[in-house]
């Protein structure tokens, strides 16, 4: 069994992602949940971990996450982050009973339009005040 906390990995170019993982953060008190820009080595460590048969380059570049229940993505991955925070957002993973077509169907929207509704940003924005323990890093294995 893989004992690694769960690993969020985002897209780093994405306001919205950015703000995503700020969001998760502040609502995450026990620190359960570790990030890394989607496109980074230590992204693809934390997938091989979680999954050794993972194909990380078919990855989608939106919200993944690696956690010991293998690789999840779209509304998956978002819904199983919601069990590491706190009240009430636990429950939002009663969504899962959702079919994936339909809960799918739904992130697709926000994914495909996240750069023109919430902008694109040139440089991996710092972690916020206290939290820079949380990222991932290249030389981490």
């Amino acid at each position: 069994m893989n004992d690694s906390p769960p690993v969020v990995l985002f897209d780093g170019d994405c306001s919205f992602c950015s703000a995503t993982v700020r969001w998760t953060i502040e609502r995450d008190p026990l620190a359960r949940l570790r990030f890394a820009p989607l496109r980074s080595a230590a992204a693809r460590r934390a997938v091989a971990l979680a999954d050794p048969h993972a194909d990380f380059d078919a990855l989608p570049d939106t919200i993944v996450l690696a956690d010991e229940g293998g690789v999840h993505t779209t509304s998956t991955a978002v819904l199983r982050m919601a069990r590491h925070l706190r009240f009430p957002y636990p429950a939002l993973s009663l969504a899962l009973l959702v079919p994936r077509p339909v809960r799918d169907a739904v992130y697709r929207v926000l994914a495909r339009n996240r750069y023109r509704w919430f902008g694109r940003s040139d440089d991996c924005p710092l972690p916020p005040p206290g939290s820079a323990s949380r990222f991932l890093h290249e030389e981490e294995s």
